[in-house]
C-alpha cells in the first residue's frame, strides 16, 4: 500500500452535520391529551362525537358581523363632526332651514365617503374560512367516511393523502388507512402559514396544521385542536380583537379637539355678551331676540368650523389612491395614504414577499474536471420525468435554461441520449453509462466517501441551502461511480427586493424581516438582499425574564425574526408602535394576516392568500416590492398636502376667532351672517384643488406635530388679526368710513362700506396665507401648481369684484381704489408671513417643546435623546480612530514593500 493509500484509511472521514429543523411545538393540556386515544381504525362514536361538538364547537371559525347601520352611524362621531352636528341642531332649533340643509349635507357627504372607502372590518375571517377544507375523510363507527370539516371533534381520526389541505391541526400516527405502517413520511406546504420557504418531512407523532396542503405520502392522524384552537383559528382571533382608531383618526380628532375647544370657549362667551347688551335695549327679552342672538352666534360658529377639513383630505387622498392605482397599487382603506408617509418601520414576510416562493438553481459544488452545464446535464438525465416535486422542477428548470442541449427538448427526450431505467445510452460518444441523483449522504456513500463534498455540503447547510448530490459512473464501468457535484437550491430574493430595501432605508424607513422560515436561511436571505444578519429567533420575543420595554428595544435594534408564528408577528408590530413608531407590514400568507391588520398600514403582495387580501390596507398587483417606493413617494406628496391644507385652515379658525370675539366685545361690531358664510364655504370649495397641488417630498418619514402646528397657527392667526384690525382702524381713522357700530339692524342707515371692507380683508388675507404652509421653507423653494395658483386667485378676485361693484342685498361698493390696494396688502403680507413661518421652524426643536410643555414623559424622552447622541459620537470618534489607525497601518505597509523592493537581489 502506497503512502498515500495509508494516508487516506488513515484520515477520519467528515460526518455531514444535522441542521434541526425547528418547529413551534405545543403541549396540549392532560384533560385534551385524555381525549386522544380512540383506535385508529375504528374511530369515535356518534355519541362521543355529539359530546365534544358540544364541548369544543364545531371546527370553524366563529364570527361577529357588524350592523351596517351602526357601522355607518359611526362616522358620525369625533371632535369636529360633534361640533358640527351642535351647529346642525341650533340651526334648526332657530328655523334657519338654509343653514340646517348645508350642515346636514356636509354631515352626510363626510359620512358617506368613510362608509364606502373603508374596508370591511370582518372581510378578513371570510377569507380565513375560506382556507379551511371543506369536506374530510375520518373514522366514524369503524367506517371510514367522508363528513363536513366543521363537524371535526378532537379524538376524530382523519385520513391525510397527497393533494389533500388539512381539516384541522393533528397529530400523525404514522399508518396507512389499513392499520399497516406508513412507507414514507409526509411532505406539507405549510408556507401560508409558518412562511418556509421549503415542504416540511412530517413523520409520527409530528403536529400537521389545518389549511397546510399534503403534497406526498399518506397517513393517519387524530384531531388535537379545532376551530378557533387552531394556528389558522389563533390567526383569525388575533384579526378579529385587532379593530384599534386609525393614526390619521386620531390625528383629526387632535386637530378638531383644539378647535372644538377654543370655539365653544369664544362663541359661548360672544353669546353671553350679545345677550347681555340686546337686554339692555330692549325692556324685556322675547324669544324672538333670544333666537336672533343665537342665530347670529351660530352663523359666528359655522363659519368658524372647518366643515371642509374631512373632505377636503379625502378628496386628496381619493387623488392619490387613484395615481397609486395608475402603478398597479389598490388602496383599500383611503386613511392607509396619509398614513403610509408616517411610516419609519417596514417589517417584510420573507417567503413569497422578499423571495420568490420558488426553488432555484444556486452556485454548485464542482468536482474538478467537471462544469457546471455537466452537473445540469447529468441531474436532468437522473429526473423523473413529469415530477411537480419543487426539488425536482428547480432541477429541470435550471438545466433546461443553462445547457444547450436541453433547451430546445420536448418532454424528457434528449437528442443523442435514450434513457432506460437509471442507465444513458450515449449515442454521441458510443458509450453506456448509470446516472443518479438524490440526498448528498446517499450520493456521497456511493461514491465510496468524499470529505471535501461532505464538507462543502456542510458549509451549504449552515447557509440554509439545500443540497442534492448527483454522480455518474466512470466510463468502462457500470458499477463504479464518480461524484460530478453538489446542486445547492435556494428560494432566492426577488430580482428588485434588494433595490427596493435600500431605496427606503434611503428614504429613512428601516426595513425588519419577519418570517416564519429557518434562522439560517432568513440570515442568508438577509446577506443577499444588502441587509444586516443580526436576526433573531423567536425565543427572543417569549423571553419571560425581559420587560415590554426591553422587547421593544430588542425589536427596534434586531434586523429580523425567524421561526416565528403569527402571533409573533402581530407581537414585533405591536412592540415596535409601543415605541410610537407607525408599523408597515407586507406579507402574502395567511400567517401575515394578523400582522397586516394590526401594523399602521399592511400591504399584501402581489398573488397572495384571500386572508392576506383581506387583512391589508393597500394591496399589490404587480410582482416585487417595488412600487411600495411609489407608494411612499405619493403617500408623502399627499401628506405635504394635507398638511399644509391643516395648517391653513386652523390658521384660519384661528384668525377668524380671535378677531370677531374682540371686535365684537370692544367695539360692539358684527358682520352680516350671509358673508361669514359666504367666506367659509368659497374658500374652503377653492381649496379642494389643493389635492393636484406640486409638493415638497420630504426625505424622512412624515409627523403631524400637533403641537407645532397648533403653535405655528395661532402664530400666523395673531399675525393676521394684527392685519385685520390695521385695515379696521385704518379705514375708520384715516379714511372716516364709518364702523356702523350698533346699527345692524338698521339697514337704510347703514353707510355698509366698513363691512365689505373687513369682507375682503378676511377672505383674501388667509386664503393667500395657503401659499406659504404649502411647504416648511421659503414658498419660492417649490413653487405652486398654475392649477392650484389659479383656483386660490380666482376666488379673490372674484371676492374683489364684488367688493368693487357691490351686489345688493350682500356687498356694499368700495370702489377698484379700495378693493385692488386691499387684495395687494393680502398677497404682500403672506409673503411677510412666510418669513415668520420659516423662522419659527428654523428655531423649532424638541428642547423648545419641553422648555413650552415640560411634561415627565418630555423630560425623560429628551434624556433619552441626550445619552444617544453622545454614545453615538463616541461609536463615531472610536470609528474614526480605527481609520486613522488602519491608514497608518497601511502606509507604513506600504514603505515596508517599496524598501523591500529597493534592495539588492
Amino acid at each position: 500500500m502506497s503512502a498515500n493509500e495509508k494516508k487516506v484509511v488513515n484520515e477520519k472521514a467528515t460526518e455531514f452535520e444535522d441542521h434541526q429543523h425547528v418547529e413551534v411545538s405545543e403541549d396540549l393540556p392532560p384533560e385534551l391529551e385524555a381525549l386522544l386515544h380512540a383506535e385508529p381504525l375504528q374511530g369515535l362514536s356518534a355519541a362521543e362525537v355529539e359530546e365534544r361538538t358540544a364541548q369544543f364547537g364545531r371546527n370553524e371559525i366563529s364570527e361577529k358581523k357588524t350592523n351596517p347601520f351602526l357601522k355607518f352611524l359611526s362616522y358620525f362621531t369625533g371632535a369636529i363632526a360633534y361640533l358640527i352636528e351642535l351647529a346642525f341642531i341650533l340651526s334648526g332649533v332657530v328655523e334657519d332651514w338654509v343653514d340646517f340643509g348645508i350642515i346636514g349635507g356636509l354631515l352626510i357627504i363626510n359620512a358617506l365617503i368613510g362608509f364606502i372607502e373603508e374596508s370591511k372590518a370582518d372581510a378578513a375571517l371570510d377569507a380565513l374560512k375560506n382556507t379551511l377544507a371543506l369536506k374530510s375523510r375520518v373514522f366514524r363507527d369503524g367506517k371510514l367516511i367522508e363528513v363536513e370539516s366543521a363537524t371535526l371533534v378532537p379524538g376524530d381520526i382523519i385520513a391525510v393523502r397527497l393533494g389533500d389541505i388539512i381539516p384541522a391541526d393533528g397529530r400523525l400516527l404514522g399508518i396507512s388507512v389499513d392499520g399497516s405502517d406508513s412507507e414514507v413520511n409526509l411532505q406539507v406546504d405549510q408556507s401560508a402559514l409558518t412562511g418556509e420557504s421549503l415542504p416540511v418531512e412530517k413523520k409520527k407523532g409530528d403536529t400537521i396544521y389545518s389549511s397546510s396542503i399534503c403534497k406526498q405520502g399518506q397517513m393517519l392522524a387524530v384531531v388535537t385542536k379545532t376551530g378557533a384552537n387552531t394556528f389558522i383559528g389563533r390567526a383569525a382571533n388575533l384579526i378579529s380583537i385587532t379593530n384599534e382608531q386609525g393614526h390619521f383618526q386620531k390625528i383629526v380628532n387632535q386637530i378638531g379637539n383644539f378647535l372644538v375647544v377654543i370655539t365653544l370657549t369664544m362663541v359661548i362667551i360672544i353669546f353671553i355678551y350679545l345677550l347681555l347688551r340686546r337686554n339692555n335695549e330692549v325692556t324685556k327679552l322675547s324669544r324672538k331676540d333670544v333666537f336672533d342672538v343665537l342665530r347670529d352666534v351660530l352663523v359666528l360658529t359655522v363659519a368658524a368650523i372647518p366643515v371642509g377639513l374631512p373632505t377636503v383630505m379625502s378628496v386628496t387622498m381619493a387623488v392619490g389612491a387613484k395615481q397609486l392605482a395608475a402603478k398597479q397599487v389598490i388602496v383599500k382603506r383611503l386613511t392607509a395614504v396619509e398614513e403610509m408617509a408616517s411610516v419609519s418601520v417596514l417589517c417584510s414576510d420573507k417567503t413569497g414577499t422578499l423571495t420568490l416562493n420558488k426553488l432555484t438553481f444556486d452556485e454548485p459544488y464542482l468536482k474538478p474536471g467537471f462544469t457546471k452545464e455537466d452537473l445540469l446535464l447529468y441531474s436532468y438525465l437522473a429526473s423523473e420525468p413529469g415530477a411537480n416535486d419543487p426539488i425536482e422542477l428547480a432541477v429541470r428548470t435550471a438545466a433546461k435554461r443553462d445547457v444547450p442541449l436541453l433547451s430546445e427538448c420536448t418532454g424528457h427526450t434528449i437528442p443523442g441520449f435514450k434513457l432506460t431505467q437509471a442507465t444513458v445510452i450515449d449515442h454521441h460518444a458510443n458509450e453506456t453509462f448509470k446516472v443518479a441523483k438524490g440526498a448528498p449522504q446517499v450520493i456521497v456513500k456511493l461514491v465510496g466517501g468524499d470529505n471535501e463534498a461532505t464538507h462543502a455540503v456542510n458549509l451549504l447547510a449552515r447557509r440554509g441551502l439545500r443540497a442534492l448530490g448527483v454522480a455518474r459512473t466512470v466510463p468502462g464501468s457500470l458499477e463504479k461511480w464518480e461524484l460530478i457535484g453538489m446542486i445547492s437550491l435556494l428560494d432566492p430574493p426577488r430580482p428588485d427586493s434588494g433595490e427596493t430595501i435600500r431605496r427606503c432605508e434611503e428614504m429613512g424607513v428601516v426595513v425588519k424581516m419577519v418570517t416564519g422560515d429557518q434562522l439560517i436561511i432568513a440570515k442568508e436571505v438577509a446577506a443577499r438582499l444588502g441587509m444586516s444578519r443580526a436576526i433573531l429567533d423567536a425565543n427572543s420575543l417569549t423571553d419571560p425574564d425581559a420587560t415590554d420595554a426591553q422587547l421593544a428595544d430588542r425589536c427596534l435594534h434586531a434586523d429580523g425574526f425567524a421561526q416565528v408564528i403569527p402571533e409573533h408577528k402581530y407581537r414585533v408590530v405591536e412592540l415596535l408602535q409601543s415605541k410610537g413608531l407607525l408599523v408597515g407590514m407586507t406579507g402574502d400568507g395567511v400567517n401575515d394576516a394578523p400582522a397586516l391588520k394590526k401594523a399602521n398600514v399592511g400591504i399584501a403582495v402581489h398573488d397572495c392568500t384571500d386572508a392576506a387580501r383581506s387583512a391589508a390596507d393597500i394591496v399589490l398587483l404587480a410582482p416585487g416590492l417595488s412600487t411600495i417606493v411609489d407608494g411612499i413617494l405619493t403617500s408623502r406628496a399627499i401628506f405635504q398636502r394635507m398638511r399644509s391644507y391643516a395648517l391653513y385652515r386652523i390658521t384660519s379658525t384661528v384668525h377668524f376667532l380671535i378677531f370677531f370675539f374682540i371686535i365684537t366685545l370692544s367695539y360692539r361690531w358684527q358682520m352680516k351672517a350671509v358673508l361669514l358664510i359666504f367666506i367659509a364655504v368659497l374658500n374652503d370649495a377653492a381649496t379642494l384643488v389643493i389635492s393636484v397641488d406640486n409638493a415638497q417630498i420630504s426625505r424622512r418619514p412624515d409627523k403631524w406635530r400637533i403641537g407645532q402646528l397648533i403653535t405655528m397657527s395661532i402664530i400666523l392667526g395673531c399675525c393676521l388679526t394684527v392685519l385685520s384690525f390695521s385695515v379696521f382702524f385704518i379705514a375708520r381713522d384715516v379714511f372716516n368710513i364709518p364702523d356702523d357700530a350698533g346699527k345692524q339692524s338698521d339697514d337704510d342707515t347703514k353707510d355698509g362700506r366698513m363691512e365689505t371692507i373687513i369682507y375682503l380683508n378676511v377672505s383674501s388675507a388667509p386664503h393667500f396665507t395657503i401659499f406659504s404652509t404649502r411647504l416648511a421653507g421659503f414658498f419660492w423653494e417649490n413653487l405652486p401648481s398654475l392649477t392650484f395658483t389659479a383656483a386660490i386667485l380666482a376666488t379673490q378676485v372674484f371676492a374683489m369684484f364684488i367688493s368693487i361693484f357691490g351686489i345688493n342685498g350682500l356687498t356694499t361698493a368700495i370702489g377698484g381704489g379700495w378693493g385692488v390696494s386691499l387684495l395687494l396688502v393680502s398677497l404682500a403680507y403672506f409673503v411677510i408671513l412666510d418669513a415668520v413661518k420659516v423662522f419659527v421652524f428654523r428655531i423649532w426643536s424638541f428642547e423648545l417643546t419641553v422648555k413650552m410643555w415640560p411634561t415627565r414623559a418630555r423630560k425623560e424622552k429628551l434624556r433619552h435623546r441626550k445619552e444617544r447622541r453622545l454614545v453615538e459620537e463616541r461609536v463615531r470618534q472610536n470609528i474614526e480612530k480605527v481609520r486613522k489607525a488602519s491608514k497608518v497601518i497601511y502606509a507604513v505597509s506600504a514603505f515596508e514593500r517599496a524598501g523591500r523592493g529597493m534592495l539588492p537581489a
